[in-house]
């Protein structure tokens, strides 16, 4: 499995920006997908996941409240939509799939490779 990633950028901290991953293979089965993060000295961490048709959306409680992940049932790709931005959102940010949700919250799925946000005060 291949995932593409993109949105990253450069934004000041209360800003907003939108991360898409989407799954470049041949024949795309059902897949639930997600995103990791990691700063620079620090390990990668969970950030948030949602299971393949979309209905159920997992978090870490660090971006509770300020990030949403959606895709349009089972469609390609995956969104990211962060909002409310803060320095320490700091990190690159790797996209994850696997058959099941539990694959992307282990982190034991296929990662992308990754696209950088910076969050500046």
């Amino acid at each position: 499995v291949q995932l593409v990633e993109s949105g990253g950028g450069l934004v000041q901290a209360g800003g907003s920006l939108r991360l898409s991953c989407a799954v470049t293979e041949r024949t795309f089965g059902n897949y639930a997908m997600g995103w990791f993060r990691q700063a620079p000295e620090n390990e990668r961490e969970f950030v948030a996941a949602i299971n393949w048709s979309g209905g159920s959306t997992y978090y870490a409680d660090s971006v509770k409240g300020r990030f949403t992940i959606s895709r349009d049932n089972g469609k390609n790709p995956v969104y990211l939509q962060m909002n409310s931005l803060k320095p320490e959102d700091t990190a690159e940010y790797y996209c994850v799939a696997d058959p099941v949700v539990q694959g992307v919250v282990s982190g034991t799925g296929s990662w992308g490779q990754g696209t950088q946000v910076t969050v500046s005060s």
